[in-house]
């Protein structure tokens, strides 16, 4: 269990990181398209590498683990419900719908319900 929790942790950040470091113009586009403001997007992202890097630091202090991961499985659903007010395609929400349960999962590993 603790190696699937370490890989979930892993997944998580360096998806966060990948996508709002080094595919940051396609997030411009997309929030766009999603009629937000930069300050929201701004916000939006300085949030998931600040949760991303939490998470990564709760390999070594598993107590970090569960604030970074609720706070990324809420973004998850806010982005989830962002896809689906510009009503994108069904493949637009995997991204999101995939990072949303690994997140839940670290919850609940955390809440000791698994």
């Amino acid at each position: 269990m603790e190696l699937l929790t370490t890989l979930s942790q892993v997944v998580i950040a360096a998806s966060i990181l990948i996508v709002w470091v080094f595919r940051f113009d396609n997030i411009v586009v997309e929030f766009n398209h999603f009629g937000l403001p930069d300050l929201i997007r701004s916000l939006v992202g300085a949030a998931k590498i600040a949760m991303a890097t939490l998470l990564i630091a709760g390999i070594w202090y598993p107590a970090l683990i569960l604030v970074p991961a609720g706070v990324i499985a809420f973004l998850m659903l806010c982005a989830l419900y962002a896809h689906f007010s510009v009503r994108n395609p069904m493949q637009k929400y995997l991204p999101a719908f995939s990072l949303l349960c690994l997140s839940l999962f670290l919850v609940a590993g955390q809440m000791n319900l698994l």
